[in-house]
């Protein structure tokens, strides 16, 4: 059975194909009431199906936000994925989801793909890398941005766009002198990648933090910025520390920060297995204050971030047409909660 074409709902309603059009695609050259109830009924009758691209020509709008996330599977992303769609669901606009795995060279094609798609903007939702790379993208959004395109990052702000940036630095400083008053005197660090920002600049704030009262972390040691990162990196602490069950006891429990809390996740498991407990024989805090940690024992201590706020934030920012929303730069601080996983007072 062939498609019900335009012309054919325009022959049934007794109208011209262009005024058809008008009424169906969302022009905002509507004919009088009587003639669109003509036409809307045809369609019905007719079983006629709308052309998303000839809607999206009359309205000079597609109704589509773009997202692009390093990782989908990690609870960081998916939060800010959840705030994007229900505040664009409220603007009555469907998100393009797409995730690349920190792959770079993916987050450019996806933001190409995006940009064919016509978008009405686009959400780069993640840290952003030193180097190079940053620049190649402002390349690929260069016309897009020409022709009203608008691009939000969560994260570092590029050269252009708006941008909705969680205080790494400040919020790991704060987490720090949190852990110095609970009583903890002896830390360890587990850093990510050093070409990805954010979380350079978490490490970079919790040890400047104890630096400035005379403090030094025992060892640092680097992973990839996920669970098994995290999990990596704290069988190679543990040996670096020597850490051993019931060592602790005699002189006290080392304070390890993980950068992000799926990789203090990831460290916790590590440990177990090598038979240390949290907080017993290590204490540890991460970043982010995911949702799973609320089935998590122990509790961790963390940072928390408006995760879903964020991402509706984002969503504002992208579909605010004013002049100057383009360039704003908004900061979203965090906020600590100290749990079971550091209070080594509770062993």
């Amino acid at each position: 059975m062939a498609a019900v074409r335009l012309q054919d709902v325009a022959t049934r309603a007794g109208v011209s194909q262009a005024t058809a059009s008008r009424v169906l695609n969302g022009s905002s050259r509507v004919p009088g009431e009587g003639v669109a109830d003509r036409v809307r009924a045809a369609a019905a009758e007719l079983g006629y199906v709308a052309n998303a691209q000839a809607q999206a020509l009359a309205r000079s709008s597609t109704g589509l936000i773009g997202l692009v996330v390093h990782d989908i599977a990690d609870p960081y992303f998916s939060s800010i994925v959840q705030g994007v769609q229900t505040a664009a669901r409220e603007a009555g606009k469907l998100v393009l989801l797409a995730s690349t795995q920190r792959d770079f060279d993916v987050e450019r094609e996806s933001v190409s793909t995006f940009i064919s798609h016509r978008a009405d903007a686009i959400i780069l939702a993640g840290s952003r890398q030193s180097g190079d790379l940053d620049r190649d993208l402002e390349k690929e959004c260069a016309r897009y941005l020409d022709n009203n395109g608008k691009v939000v990052v969560i994260g570092q702000p590029l050269s252009f766009g708006a941008a909705v940036e969680p205080e790494n630095h400040a919020a790991s400083a704060q987490l720090a002198h949190a852990l110095l008053a609970q009583g903890h005197r002896e830390f360890a660090v587990i850093g990510g990648p050093g070409h990805i920002r954010t979380a350079v600049d978490r490490r970079n704030g919790f040890v400047e933090a104890l630096a400035s009262q005379g403090v030094t972390p025992l060892v640092e040691i680097a992973g990839d910025f996920s669970r098994d990162g995290g999990f990596s990196a704290a069988r190679r602490l543990a040996a670096a520390l020597d850490l051993r069950h019931g060592q602790a006891a005699r002189n006290g429990a080392p304070c390890v920060f993980a950068v992000s809390d799926v990789m203090a996740i990831g460290a916790i498991a590590a440990w177990r297995e090598l038979g240390l407990a949290v907080p017993e024989d290590v204490c540890v805090a991460g970043f982010d204050d995911i949702p799973t940690l609320r089935d998590h024992v122990p509790g961790l201590s963390t940072v928390a971030l408006a995760l879903v706020e964020i991402g509706e934030r984002a969503v504002a920012l992208a579909l605010d047409d004013s002049a100057t929303a383009t360039q704003v730069h908004e900061f979203v601080p965090g906020r600590v909660i100290l749990r079971d996983s550091s209070d080594f007072r509770t062993v």
